[in-house]
C-alpha cells in the first residue's frame, strides 16, 4: 500500500476519496485553482497546492501542474476522480513516468474506450452487441449525412472522443442534420479538443442501464450489478438507480457477462462502467465504457456494502479483487438524484451564484449525502453546476421511493435557483413509482413535471411575511438591550400604541417567470395584537403567531393550526422551505423607487456568464421571433439565445471568443418587422 494519495479533483468526488483515504491510513494532498482555495476537499486535506487560475484549462487539465503538486508533497499515488484528466490517456502515462500509481486503468485501456468509432470496432470484435450506427474514421459532412440516411431518422450525433452529454444531438430529419452536426462539433471540440462525431440510430424508447464492472492486476474480473440512468435531461443523468427495476436475473447476467467480456477485452484494470441501450424487447446493445469510477457509483455501494473507492486504492497497490463474483448479492434498492444549480423551468439552465443556505436531511442507513460544498459557497461559471448527490437506500423500490421524497422535503438550497422543486415532483409522478422508465422521461411527462408556475399560496406568503415580522422584533430588541434605555416602549417592535390598534402593510413580490418580465405580487395587510398579528386576507382574517430560531427553523400556529416552515433572509430575498416545497419573495420596500424593473422588450441579454461563440446573424439582418442568434458556451454547455421579437440586428456588441457576463446586453436590436 502506497503512503500518500494527491486527489486530482475536486468538489464532492474529491471529499469522498479524502474520507475512504482517511479510512485506510494514508495521507491526502488536494489541488484546487483559485475559485477553489476556499473549497470544503481542501480544508478535509492533509495538504493542498494550488495548480492554477479558476478555467479548468489552465488547472485541473494541467499534467504538469498536478505532477509538481506530486513531487512537492512527496506524493505516491493520484486519484484522478472523474471529470477532467480521469480518462485522459496522457495522463495516465506521465504519471507512471513520474513514479507514481495511477489509481485507474492502465492508460492502453484508457485509449482503447477514448474513441467511440474505435470502441465499437473493439466491441464487435468481442461479440458485444452495438447500436446500428456509423463509427467511421471518415468525417465528411455529405457522407455523415448519407451514413445518418442509411440508418434512418432520427439519429443520434454524438462526439467520438467524450461523454457526459457533451458534443450530443438529435437530427430528426435532413431538414436539421447540418445544424445539430455543427452543433455537436463545437461542443466536442470545446470539451475534448476533438471534433470527430459518429451516427447511431435513435431508439424509440430505450432505458439506460449500465454495468459496474472491476478488474484487477491478475485476471479477476467482477460485475457489481446493474445501474438504471434513463431519466436524463440534455442526455445528461437526473436519477439513478440500482438495481435496475424489472430486471430478470438471466438478462442481468447476460449483461453483466457482456461488460466483464468488454473489460476484459481491452485488459482493464480498475472501476469502469459499460454503459448499454435496453430496448422495449429486451436487447441490449454496447453504448460506450467510462474508464473511471461514475458519479452515480454510491447506489451500486448502497446495495452491494462495498466502498468502490477503497476497492480501487486496493487494486491499484497492486491487491487481488476484495470479492469473487458468487460473493456478490444485491441488498435493497437505492436511488440518487443529482441536486442540480440550474433552473427546469428555463430549460434546466445552469445558475451561478452563492449557496447563502444549504442544509441536507440526516445521514444515516437510510441516507446519504455526497456534498463538495457547504453554506456560503460558490456555484461559478468554470466548474459544473452540481451541489450534491442526494442518496437513499430501503428493502425494495418503493419504500426507496418514499426515502426519496422524505430526503427531499429536508433538502434546502437557498441563493441561487436549484432543482429540488423538480425532483420532488418527478419522484412523486405515477410513472416513476410504477417505474415506466426511458431515456426521454422528461420530455413525455413535461407538462407534469414542469407545470405552468402558479402564484405563491396564501399560506406560504403569511409564512414569510410572519417570519419577516419576528425577525424585525428580534433584531429590535437586541438592538435595545444593547441601548441606553431597554425597556422603554419605543424600543419595540411588536406594534405597541398608545391609545390604537397598530397596522402595517408588508408587500412581497415572487421572481420572475421570464427573463425581463415582473413576478406576482401580494400585498399583505396585517394588524398588531397582543399575542401576535391578525392578517386581513381576501378570505377573511387570520390569527398568525409564532417563533423564529436563529437557525431560521420558524415554529407557526396560523388560525389554530400548527406548522413547520425554515425561513431564510439574505440582503431583500426571503426564501421559505414549507410542505416540501420552496417559495422565494423579494420584499417590496416602502421607500424604494417606483421605476421598478421593466420588461427587456427585444433586448437579448445572456441569461448567465459564459463566452460567445457563435453570431448567427450579421450585423442589418431582418430576423424572426424566436430565429437563433447567438450561441453562448457555459458550464460545458452550448446554449442557443433566440430573437425575443421580430426585429433587426443592428449591431453585435460582442465578437466570438468574448467572455460575457450574466445580464448583458449581447446586441442592439431594434424590435419590429
Amino acid at each position: 500500500m502506497f503512503r500518500t494519495l494527491l486527489i486530482a479533483n475536486r468538489g464532492e468526488i474529491a471529499c469522498r476519496i479524502i474520507r475512504t483515504a482517511r479510512r485506510l491510513g494514508l495521507a491526502t494532498v488536494a489541488v484546487h485553482s483559485d475559485a477553489d482555495a476556499g473549497a470544503r476537499h481542501v480544508a478535509l486535506a492533509d495538504a493542498a497546492v494550488r495548480i492554477g487560475p479558476a478555467p479548468a484549462r489552465d488547472s485541473y487539465l494541467r499534467i504538469d501542474a498536478i505532477l509538481d503538486a506530486a513531487r512537492r508533497t512527496g506524493a505516491d499515488a493520484v486519484h484522478p476522480g472523474y471529470g477532467f484528466l480521469s480518462e485522459n490517456a496522457a495522463f495516465a502515462e506521465a504519471c507512471a513516468g513520474a513514479g507514481l500509481v495511477f489509481v485507474g486503468p492502465p492508460a492502453a485501456a484508457i485509449r482503447a474506450m477514448g474513441g467511440k468509432s474505435e470502441a465499437k470496432a473493439l466491441m464487435a470484435a468481442a461479440g458485444v452487441p452495438l447500436v446500428p450506427g456509423y463509427h467511421g474514421e471518415a468525417q465528411d459532412g455529405a457522407l455523415l449525412r448519407a451514413e445518418a440516411e442509411r440508418i434512418g431518422w432520427p439519429v443520434l450525433i454524438k462526439a467520438s472522443a467524450g461523454g457526459g452529454g457533451k458534443g450530443m444531438k438529435v437530427a430528426t430529419g435532413p431538414e436539421d442534420f447540418t445544424d445539430q452536426l455543427a452543433s455537436a462539433k463545437r461542443e466536442a471540440l470545446a470539451a475534448f479538443g476533438d471534433d470527430r462525431v459518429l451516427i447511431e440510430k435513435y431508439l424509440a424508447r430505450p432505458r439506460h442501464v449500465e454495468i459496474q464492472v472491476f478488474a484487477d492486476a491478475h485476471g479477476g474480473c467482477v460485475y457489481l450489478f446493474e445501474r438504471d440512468c434513463s431519466i436524463q435531461r440534455r442526455h445528461q443523468k437526473v436519477v439513478e438507480e440500482a438495481p435496475a427495476p424489472g430486471l430478470d436475473p438471466a438478462l442481468r447476467r447476460r449483461m453483466g457477462e457482456a461488460a466483464v467480456a468488454a473489460a476484459r477485452a481491452i485488459g482493464y484494470v480498475g472501476a469502469g462502467t459499460v454503459e448499454f441501450l435496453l430496448d422495449q424487447d429486451g436487447r441490449f446493445y454496447f453504448m460506450e465504457m467510462n474508464t473511471r469510477l461514475q458519479v452515480e457509483h454510491p447506489v451500486t455501494e448502497m446495495i452491494t456494502g462495498q466502498d468502490l473507492v477503497e476497492w480501487q486504492v486496493r487494486v491499484a497497490a497492486g491487491e487481488r479483487l476484495p470479492l469473487a463474483q458468487d460473493d456478490l448479492a444485491i441488498d435493497g434498492h437505492a436511488i440518487e438524484v443529482r441536486l442540480y444549480a440550474e433552473d427546469p423551468a428555463r430549460g434546466f439552465l445552469p445558475q451561478t451564484g452563492t449557496l447563502e443556505h444549504l442544509r441536507f436531511p440526516a445521514e444515516g442507513p437510510h441516507v446519504r449525502v455526497d456534498a463538495g460544498v457547504r453554506t456560503g459557497d460558490a456555484i461559478s461559471i468554470h466548474y459544473d453546476p452540481m451541489i450534491a448527490k442526494l442518496i437513499v437506500w430501503d428493502r425494495d423500490r418503493p419504500a426507496a421511493v418514499r426515502r426519496l421524497r422524505a430526503a427531499l422535503a429536508e433538502t434546502e438550497i437557498a441563493g441561487l435557483t436549484a432543482n429540488v422543486g423538480f425532483l420532488s415532483t418527478l419522484a412523486a409522478h405515477p410513472a416513476f413509482l410504477a417505474a415506466d422508465l426511458d431515456t426521454r422521461f422528461i420530455e413525455r411527462h413535461q407538462a407534469d413535471l414542469l407545470p405552468a408556475a402558479a402564484p405563491a399560496p396564501e399560506e406560504a406568503q403569511v409564512l414569510a411575511a410572519l417570519g419577516l415580522l419576528l425577525d424585525r422584533a428580534a433584531r429590535t430588541e437586541r438592538q435595545a438591550a444593547a441601548g441606553a434605555d431597554p425597556r422603554s416602549p419605543w424600543a419595540r417592535a411588536d406594534g405597541w400604541r398608545l391609545n390604537d390598534e397598530a397596522h402595517d402593510t408588508i408587500t412581497l413580490r415572487e421572481p420572475p417567470r421570464d427573463p425581463g418580465a415582473t413576478g406576482p405580487e401580494h400585498v399583505l395587510r396585517l394588524t398588531y395584537g397582543r399575542d401576535g398579528y391578525r392578517f386581513h386576507l381576501s378570505g377573511g382574517d387570520l390569527a398568525a403567531r409564532g417563533e423564529l430560531a436563529e437557525d431560521g427553523r420558524l415554529t407557526a400556529e396560523l388560525g389554530g393550526i400548527r406548522c413547520i416552515a425554515s425561513w431564510v433572509r439574505r440582503d431583500g430575498g426571503i426564501t421559505l422551505f414549507h410542505r416540501g416545497g420552496t417559495q422565494r419573495f423579494h420584499l417590496v420596500e416602502p421607500l424604494a423607487s417606483a421605476a421598478a424593473e421593466s420588461g427587456t422588450g427585444g433586448r437579448l441579454t445572456a441569461p448567465m456568464p459564459g463566452k460567445v461563440i457563435a453570431l448567427l446573424a450579421e450585423e442589418g439582418a431582418a430576423v424572426a421571433a424566436g430565429q437563433p442568434l447567438v450561441v453562448l458556451e457555459a458550464m460545458k454547455m452550448e446554449h442557443t439565445l433566440k430573437a425575443p421579437v421580430a426585429g433587426t440586428v443592428r449591431r453585435h456588441r460582442f465578437r466570438v471568443g468574448d467572455q460575457v457576463p450574466e445580464g448583458t446586453e449581447l446586441m442592439e436590436f431594434e424590435e419590429g418587422a
